[in-house]
């Protein structure tokens, strides 16, 4: 059954889907703690408060923000959905130079993340995204 992405039962379900794909999220070659700011939801008057941190080797993404961030990235909720589970990062660039991505902290952070290619599973696990979002 198809969920609204990033509602409570889409993250769910994602967090389901990546622990059968253990070898399938990228690893950095730099730790990175990245916070994330969705708006515009359309189920929720709120944004969506996410992070990304690799610093313990893994990637980890999870809703909440981490202390000590490098970088903080807000970003419309559907310039998220192109990027992630569209997997379309021309979306994600062309919302950045329209102004609608604004980034805080360590730009270079940001670039080391959009230059890691896709690990094996990586596909997959996109395709199983796509399946659980409406």
């Amino acid at each position: 059954m198809p969920y609204p992405f990033l509602s409570d039962e889409w993250i769910e379900q994602a967090h389901a889907i990546r622990t059968e794909y253990p070898s399938g999220a990228p690893t950095l070659g730099q730790p990175v703690r990245m916070n994330l700011i969705v708006t515009d939801l359309p189920f929720s008057d709120d944004s969506l408060l996410a992070h990304l941190d690799t610093t313990a080797g893994d990637l980890d993404i999870d809703k909440g923000h981490v202390d000590g961030a490098d970088l903080t990235v807000t970003v419309d909720y559907s310039t998220a959905k192109a990027i992630l589970v569209d997997r379309n990062p021309q979306a994600g660039m062309q919302a950045f130079m329209a102004g609608k991505v604004r980034v805080e902290g360590d730009m270079a952070k940001l670039m080391a993340i959009q230059a890691v290619p896709p690990a094996g599973g990586a596909d997959e696990m996109a395709d199983r995204l796509r399946e659980i979002t409406e």
